[in-house]
């Protein structure tokens, strides 16, 4: 039994169904795809997600799944150009320059507006502990705050204010001064240190790209996949041995919960409280944003891709180019999605208030949109986007493994050595079925662990003899 019809569950599913179990998969939600999901416009009948997405060419999990279903095709790459960032009085265009990581992006960044030589010269101790960066890092830095940790590196605060309270935003969805020191450094060597890392953007929508396809292949090995069905329960004593659905209905079997943990904390029995990391749940905040799609009567110049740098009164960040990302909307009017990203400075607002202020933010980095004539707009409030990675968020994940036999947990937030993405729930989907195989004796190899890091940082760690971080899905 695999609760909740997200990425993790899904992924899960199939890999079991792949090894000849049968699964069947509860989804509380009318539609497949939790967080990552899609459906139709009413008005324009466009398939729209719940909010963008990105994958980057590091997602090898997700990636992996994708060629699984046979929808890896699907996604529009970005190979040539990072980032745009809408910087005054010049965007700032992050670029792969043709030297080794992490230096492949510095040359496009020194000429940022407002920033001296002294400033990214004070990236250099950062830089160089990113590079450095183990997991046996994680528990000395989890506890104080990524603003503090900056700081204390010595990295000026116009590069803070200019870059860093920029990249807590759009990476962690939480402010710089919240954020765990541990979680924003785990992203910067992720980032930083792979050859010629380059985001992508799905060319249909989210939903389109595995969630028909996952289960059909479910259903083929005698499985079966609910929507509206939402689970109130767990049966057994010391050990999970089912399930109970909210219509009283009860169904035998191992359990593996892929659901947020913002769902978990509902169904969970009392007794469990007491035990890590079920007594947790209620402390992992959730980060809300809301998603702006905007139609005009137009085509206009626009990047496929870019973002806003951070201010305090600044709403939103990212903006996509639908017209340049999905497939056949080439000849089409543009279609303009945003994303306010920890929305709490939002919630006070009407859709009609957000759509104006998201208009006028969109003309400050596309003026041309200043011209063109909005003829529909959608707002959709997402109550989470990720759990906040917060100061002592990576100590609180939990392993794959519950302390109750019989159940699995995963989902992007359990302990995938990741940032809470796309690519860490697909990987905590395989990480669930290799422990749901090996408890019936098949030892699997489905987790993709996270590749050594390339360029001056493999040859820097190889001669400071760094060893390989314990990813849970690295084998001997």
């Amino acid at each position: 039994m695999i609760i909740g019809g997200g990425l993790a569950g899904l992924a899960c599913g199939v890999a079991l169904a792949d090894h000849g179990l049968r699964c069947h998969v509860f989804e509380a939600a009318g539609r497949l795809g939790g967080r990552a999901s899609s459906w139709q416009d009413e008005t324009t009948g466009d398939t729209v997600d719940i909010g963008p997405h990105i994958v980057h060419s590091e997602y090898h999990n997700m990636l992996a799944f994708l060629r699984r279903l046979g929808t890896e095709h699907l996604v529009t790459w970005q190979p040539g150009k990072v980032l745009a960032l809408s910087s005054k009085p010049r965007p700032v265009h992050l670029r792969h320059a043709p030297l080794p990581p992490p230096l492949s992006l510095v040359p496009s960044a020194l000429p940022a507006p407002g920033l001296t030589m002294l400033d990214n010269l004070s990236m250099a101790r950062v830089g160089w502990s990113g590079m450095l960066f183990h997991e046996a890092d994680v528990a000395r830095l989890d506890g104080i705050s990524a603003e503090h940790y900056l700081r204390d590196k010595g990295v000026s605060e116009r590069m803070i204010d200019w870059w860093w309270r920029f990249a807590a935003m759009v990476v962690t969805n939480v402010p710089l001064e919240r954020c765990s020191a541990a979680s924003l450094m785990r992203i910067h060597a992720l980032l930083s240190n792979a050859r010629g890392l380059h985001f992508g953007f799905g060319a249909v929508g989210l939903a389109e790209l595995y969630a028909e396809q996952a289960t059909r292949i479910i259903t083929a090995a005698g499985g079966s996949v609910s929507v509206g069905a939402p689970v109130a329960g767990f049966t057994g004593g010391e050990r999970v041995d089912g399930i109970v659905l909210a219509d009283g209905t009860r169904l035998a079997g191992d359990v593996v919960s892929a659901l947020p943990p913002t769902a978990l904390k509902d169904i969970v029995p009392p007794a469990w409280r007491t035990l890590a990391p079920f007594g947790q749940l209620p402390a992992f905040e959730p980060s809300p944003y809301i998603c702006v799609y905007l139609w005009f009567d137009r085509a206009f110049g626009v990047e496929r891709f870019w973002s806003h740098l951070y201010s305090p009164q600044r709403l939103n960040y990212d903006f996509y180019d639908l017209r340049q990302i999905r497939a056949g909307w080439q000849g089409r009017p543009t279609v303009i999605c945003s994303n306010i990203i920890h929305s709490h400075r939002a919630h006070h607002l009407g859709d009609d208030e957000i759509v104006q202020a998201t208009l006028r933010e969109l003309a400050e980095g596309a003026p041309a949109a200043a011209q063109a004539r909005l003829v529909h707009a959608r707002v959709h409030r997402v109550p989470m986007a990720i759990p906040c990675p917060v100061t002592g968020f990576e100590a609180a994940r939990p392993a794959t493994g519950s302390p109750v036999p019989g159940l699995v947990l995963a989902g992007d937030w359990v302990r995938t050595h990741l940032p809470c993405t796309m690519e860490s729930a697909v990987k905590s989907g395989f990480m669930a079925a290799e422990r749901v195989l090996a408890g019936r004796g098949v030892q699997a190899r489905l987790a993709i662990p996270v590749r050594p890091f390339d360029g001056l940082t493999w040859l820097l760690r190889k001669l400071a003899r760094v060893p390989a971080s314990p990813d849970p899905a690295a084998r001997p």
